[in-house]
């Protein structure tokens, strides 16, 4: 859209994350401001660059460092919910427990082992950290060398461990962008690839054909930590 002065900005739908974004630009991550909130409509900052749909290996370290930057910055912020894994039920509209339940074999199998882990830790991650939840390379804007230059879909944002979003990263690059590798702590590792792997494989379920379920079950039993 453009404002009666000229300048553009992106209008969207969404809940009101301004507070969390406003962090975000202090601990210097490139995310928009929000000039305008009359809720579910959003009217975003348009910041420069382009989706990095096919990423390079300096996009990916920028996105790294981004992480690295939200770490700490909600220290104190007991007011905030944690991040939500779903793992012992459905999440709202994602990681349905039903569709792996009724697909096949295979997909009944992921989701013992994810109905396992959901059983043995909290079914939140908590943390002082920034936490996107969506964190890949179509969600990020880049410049003409692979800089980003902005962090895009806030949505989800909310307090957590900012290893979520590295895992998320990682998920994503394994499809997108195999040669690419993000490395991952072990300290949550294993909750991060019991929600990513159900959130992905129910997607691919519902939305996509039997090929792509096929490849996210791979990709999720080939990302397991040990």
């Amino acid at each position: 859209m453009r404002w009666p002065d000229g300048h553009r900005s992106v209008l969207t739908r969404g809940p009101d994350v301004s507070g969390l974004l406003s962090v975000a630009r202090a601990a210097g991550i490139p995310a928009p401001k929000y000039e305008l909130v009359q809720s579910p409509v959003v009217v975003q900052e348009l910041l420069p660059g382009a989706i990095a749909r096919i990423p390079t290996a300096a996009t990916v370290q920028h996105m790294i460092e981004i992480n690295r930057r939200c770490r700490g910055v909600l220290a104190g912020r007991s007011d905030l919910s944690a991040l939500r894994l779903h793992l012992r039920e459905d999440g709202p509209g994602f990681c349905l427990h039903g569709s792996l339940r009724a697909y096949d074999s295979r997909t009944r199998y992921l989701l013992d082992q994810v109905e396992e882990i959901g059983q043995a830790f909290p079914d939140t991650l908590e943390g002082d950290d920034l936490v996107h939840t969506d964190f890949h390379p179509e969600n990020v804007l880049v410049d003409v060398t692979g800089t980003v230059t902005g962090v895009i879909d806030w949505d989800g944002a909310t307090r957590g461990h900012a290893d979520f979003d590295l895992f998320t990263l990682r998920f994503d690059l394994a499809h997108r962008a195999p040669d690419l590798h993000v490395d991952v702590p072990d300290t949550v590792a294993l909750v991060c690839w019991a929600h990513m792997s159900l959130r992905m494989v129910d997607w691919a379920i519902r939305h996509f054909a039997a090929s792509d379920v096929t490849v996210w079950l791979d990709i999720a039993h080939r990302l397991r930590p040990h």
